[in-house]
């Protein structure tokens, strides 16, 4: 199989940690365009389920699963409903499960999608083009609730600020246009102009808080433990350092490693059986060469894990935080 037109973050250090082997079953829980599915394919006689929450992604997964010969087959939704997908597909379980974090590049230059901040369209940013969109945050939250989506999910040092800019400006009109809201957080952004846009973090929070993207990456992880056979892989890509430390919390958590323990304080031993050996101590990151051809390759971090025998751990599956939550914003929606 040839690969995809868009070459995916670390394809190479991606297929070296997942090994795929003829006869086996993986998980392509971010499908996009494909280009994993498709580099998986071609490694080696293998089966790939690819999932993915955008519709817009549903003919590519169509021309793909034409032209795959039986070995492809694609379910719309979340990873994190992965286990359902594995048994939809009969099997008892999954060799190997790949997750690219965050928006695609494609999702960023559809300017209709609303994620970018560089080009007009309505402020939307929805990957399943359902539920509250970032303009039903914007223009519904308090004051006080928009600065902890801010603060929290865009690690923005400014947004108290920002946020009572937003309500000011909001009480004359809506604001729904994704310049509008750039133009307004550049306006109060106080200090020098930087290499980085002053929207930037907001716009990060608010597509965060619009698709629950780590809650929904917490259960993925949890569901690919419970998804994986003996001996099957783990890898994660992710783009920034939220969607990292969860990544790394899980697996070092999984891995028994949280209570290692030092020469001042004692070994304190996991409460479940590992679930998970590491394959390597640190994050990967791209070469330079790739980090210098694809600027989006320059944030990625790899982190992967091979799935010990041991049971799967309790489901927690929440990611704590002071946070409004979906449903709150239905409510003053309705």
């Amino acid at each position: 199989m040839s690969r995809a037109p868009h070459t995916p973050v670390m394809l190479d250090e991606v297929l070296h940690a997942l090994l795929p082997r003829d006869g086996g079953l993986y998980i392509d829980g971010t499908f996009g365009a494909g280009g994993y599915t498709r580099a998986i394919m071609g490694e080696a006689g293998c089966r790939v389920l690819g999932i993915d929450r955008d519709p817009t992604v549903r003919d590519c997964a169509h021309l793909l699963q034409s032209a795959s010969g039986g070995r492809f087959a694609f379910a719309f939704g979340p990873f994190s409903l992965m286990e359902d997908v594995v048994a939809a597909a009969g099997s008892s379980g999954a060799d190997g499960v790949v997750l690219d974090l965050g928006v695609s590049s494609m999702q960023i230059d559809e300017a209709e999608r609303g994620f970018s901040f560089q080009q007009d369209g309505p402020l939307d940013m929805r990957m399943a083009r359902s539920g509250p969109s970032a303009a039903d945050a914007v223009n519904r939250l308090e004051a006080d609730e928009l600065a902890t989506i801010f603060h929290v999910y865009g690690e923005e040092r400014h947004a108290r600020r920002i946020a009572r800019a937003i309500v000011e400006v909001r009480a004359a009109e809506p604001i729904t246009r994704t310049l509008a809201l750039a133009e307004l957080i550049a306006r109060v952004m106080p200090g020098k102009p930087t290499r980085i846009h002053p929207a930037t973090r907001v716009f990060q929070a608010l597509r965060i808080f619009v698709n629950d993207e780590l809650g929904e990456l917490t259960r993925g992880l949890e569901a690919a433990e419970r998804a994986l056979r003996p001996a099957g892989r783990l890898v994660v890509v992710s783009f920034h350092s939220l969607e990292d430390r969860i990544v790394k919390a899980f697996l070092r958590a999984r891995c028994g490693l949280e209570g290692a323990g030092s020469r001042h304080q004692p070994e304190q031993f996991p409460a479940h059986e590992p679930s998970f050996t590491l394959l390597t101590r640190k994050a990967l990151t791209a070469s330079d060469a790739e980090a210098q051809d694809n600027p989006r390759a320059r944030s990625a971090k790899l982190r992967a894990a091979v799935r010990t025998s041991a049971p799967a751990w309790p489901r927690d599956g929440a990611v704590p935080s002071r946070l409004p939550d979906l449903s709150r914003l239905m409510e003053v929606r309705s």
